[in-house]
């Protein structure tokens, strides 16, 4: 179960290469874990490390002054490819718990809504504006706030967000749908007894 969304404040990390797919997110030979934590040195593999294993200095993520930031500045079409849950749970492993992009892909959203990342649908023009603002003021902090659905922006300005309202809930409450479903097994036991089946699915020893 992740922790609750919270409010937070971050710097940028700008990374405007469109069209990244989760393949380059996290390459398929780190797949073979079913464990959501523990991919951080996963992410961005091929782009971050050379071919004998050493990091890249100039590759965003590796860069000292990135460590610690919690909201990734993307470029359009982000997550596209194979469907892959590893690639929310690597980001987050990472530390990212926001993305700022003009668009993703329909499967990367969901698995992130469901496994504590925050995808957020900027405009274009807020989007190069941002890209802008990273360049002139690569320490400017952004705030976001999932509860009022606001990015608060460098220079007082609010960007509004649309999400999921059930995923909004789940972020907010740290919970995944079969968490939000044992939270309600008192519910649902009390409707199963009041409404018995129709037919006696049971098999015929235990009947």
């Amino acid at each position: 179960m992740a922790e609750p969304f919270s409010t937070f404040i971050s710097a940028l990390i700008p990374l405007p290469a469109e069209n990244v797919d989760t393949d380059q997110i996290i390459p398929a030979r780190f797949l073979k874990t079913t464990e959501k934590s523990g991919l951080a040195d996963a992410l961005f593999n091929d782009w971050r490390y050379d071919a004998d294993g050493k990091p890249k200095p100039d590759f965003v993520i590796n860069r000292p002054e990135m460590q610690g930031r919690q909201v990734l500045l993307a470029g359009d079409n982000f997550g596209s490819g194979s469907s892959r849950e590893h690639a929310p749970w690597a980001l987050t492993s990472w530390g990212i718990r926001a993305i700022l992009s003009t668009s993703f892909a329909d499967i990367f959203r969901s698995n992130s809504l469901k496994n504590g990342l925050l995808p957020i649908v900027v405009d274009e023009e807020t989007h190069r504006q941002l890209f802008d603002q990273f360049a002139a003021q690569p320490e400017a902090e952004v705030t976001v706030d999932l509860e009022t659905q606001l990015v608060h922006l460098p220079g007082d300005q609010d960007l509004s967000f649309e999400v999921d309202p059930f995923a909004r809930q789940m972020l907010l409450d740290g919970k995944d749908e079969i968490g939000w479903v044992l939270d309600r097994t008192g519910k649902i036991d009390a409707w199963e007894a009041a409404n018995p089946a129709r037919v006696d699915t049971r098999p015929q020893d235990a009947a």
